[in-house]
């Protein structure tokens, strides 16, 4: 019958919506602040290998979308509003999952971003107090020598 989909749209749908089942669930997971930078790497790693995953799907929403358009041309309204219906409910889930992976990918490299600046402004930071406290553990020179002293002081 023409007004049926053939199987194949039937095992590409399951597949899909249990990907995005997945998908949903390890994206509603708490987000638990991190402050190691290895950690972070790995989220990010993960995150990109769910957008790869995202992109490899794709063909498969392609394929129900066009499945879709052709039965809307040979089904009878009510079949063919029906399989519009699910495919728009899917296309929403689709679309808000992929805009989620965008903005968490997104602001895990802008926290890793500051992570690293930190990290560095606190080595200089401890670097120069390393410094600071072999200068001031320095001899003085004598109050008399005010030539030395004015030096050390420039230096301080």
């Amino acid at each position: 019958c023409d007004s049926l989909p053939p199987a194949h749209y039937k095992e590409t749908m399951n597949t899909i919506l249990v990907w995005i089942q997945q998908s949903e669930t390890k994206l509603a997971m708490p987000q638990v602040a991190v402050t190691e930078y290895e950690i972070m790497e790995q989220r990010l790693r993960e995150l990109k290998a769910l957008q790869s995953s995202l992109q490899e799907q794709q063909k498969g929403l392609n394929y129900l979308s066009t499945t879709v358009e052709g039965l809307s041309r040979k089904a009878p309204a009510e079949v063919s509003h029906r399989y519009q219906s699910e495919l728009e409910v899917i296309l929403g889930r689709w679309k808000k999952l992929s805009a989620q992976l965008v903005e968490r990918c997104q602001k895990l490299e802008e926290r890793m971003t500051k992570l690293q600046r930190f990290q560095n402004d606190t080595k200089t930071l401890k670097k120069w107090m390393a410094e600071v406290d072999v200068f001031l553990k320095e001899e003085w020179p004598a109050l008399g020598d005010s030539e030395a002293l004015e030096k050390q002081l420039e230096q301080c």
